[in-house]
């Protein structure tokens, strides 16, 4: 199993001195360098595109990414032995950002925001992300179907039970963030981040922030997800997640905020958009989702848990997102 990929190096001009596994992945040490051998399921088109954006990147940031390498014959994905396809990243020595220290997550801010100030290049339709407007009014309307869907089942489990008592006032969350988005200055902050091309990441998180050995540089990685959108909703993606560990600690996500603006400044158009994103219920959209679209039968008690923590903590989050763009 630890050679699977690995015959891929010999296109590169690369032998391995050292191999392990890491997340989904081989990382290798080489005489150039460490590098991680990744299986590649997306489209060739679009990985040359992030291969280029990278490339870009590296120039003008301070932050590392993991520039994804062309092989001998320049091209970004090369097939193995058995004609699985594969990419080869640069790689760091390092960890993954640690949500429980204060210092990492305000790293990952910073990164983020020094990132956004360089990630920009031509707009290409196939890779706009769906209008928010678009996504809130599908969202809405999946929870009126669950609700209806669950309403009508005669014996109810735990969850359904918890979830008939909270979606009236999560809806009505839901319709609001809408009627809010549209009225505001969301589809001309859109059109300019387009005519801009700004270039989100897509995926955000703790995983994909690495935090160096020399402590001194940050790494950002899995671009995969990358798409053109109003670059605001990365940091939404990732101060959310940072947020609901932390009971929507507003002084952490003023800090957050604050250290974000320290490198790239929010408009005020900005700052409205964060509030309506931190103002949609979007956690428990996920996880009703998730329910319709897995088995009904048995639900797990973790997912009982994860509505509970979501009704708790209900009076803070709405606390936090009124707040949130003032």
């Amino acid at each position: 199993m630890y050679d699977r990929g690995l015959s891929v190096l010999e296109q590169y001009g690369l032998e391995s001195n050292a191999v392990y596994r890491t997340r989904g992945a081989l990382v290798c040490e080489t005489g150039q360098g460490r590098v991680l051998i990744k299986e590649f399921g997306g489209t060739p088109r679009k990985l040359e595109c992030q291969a280029l954006l990278l490339s870009d990147i590296s120039g003008k940031s301070q932050v590392l990414t993991d520039e994804i390498l062309p092989n001998l014959e320049g091209g970004y994905m090369s097939l193995d032995k058995e004609n699985v396809p594969y990419i080869v990243k640069r790689w760091y020595e390092g960890r993954e950002c640690d949500t429980r220290c204060e210092e990492d997550i305000c790293t990952g801010a910073a990164a983020l925001a020094s990132l956004h100030k360089v990630m920009k290049m031509p707009v290409q339709e196939h890779y706009v992300r769906e209008s928010l407007s678009q996504e809130y009014r599908r969202h809405n309307a999946e929870l009126r179907k669950i609700r209806k869907f669950v309403s009508a089942k005669k014996k109810k489990n735990d969850f359904e039970l918890q979830f008939l008592d909270s979606i009236q006032c999560f809806l009505q969350h839901g319709e609001t963030a809408l009627d809010r988005l549209e009225s505001s200055g969301y589809e001309k902050l859109r059109e300019h981040a387009l005519g801009e091309g700004t270039v989100c990441h897509g995926e955000y998180n703790q995983h994909n922030v690495w935090i160096l050995k020399d402590h001194e540089h940050a790494a950002v990685t899995n671009f995969d997800k990358w798409s053109f959108d109003v670059q605001v909703a990365d940091l939404y993606q990732f101060m959310r997640k940072i947020m609901e560990k932390y009971d929507w600690d507003r002084k952490l996500g003023e800090k957050l905020l604050e250290t974000y603006e320290e490198i790239r400044p929010l408009s005020k158009e900005e700052r409205e958009y964060l509030s309506i994103r931190f103002s949609y219920p979007e956690k428990y959209w996920k996880l009703a989702n998730y329910y319709y679209t897995h088995n009904k039968a048995w639900i797990s008690e973790k997912n009982v848990e994860k509505l509970k923590k979501i009704t708790s903590q209900h009076d803070k989050w709405r606390n936090f997102s009124e707040k949130t763009g003032m």
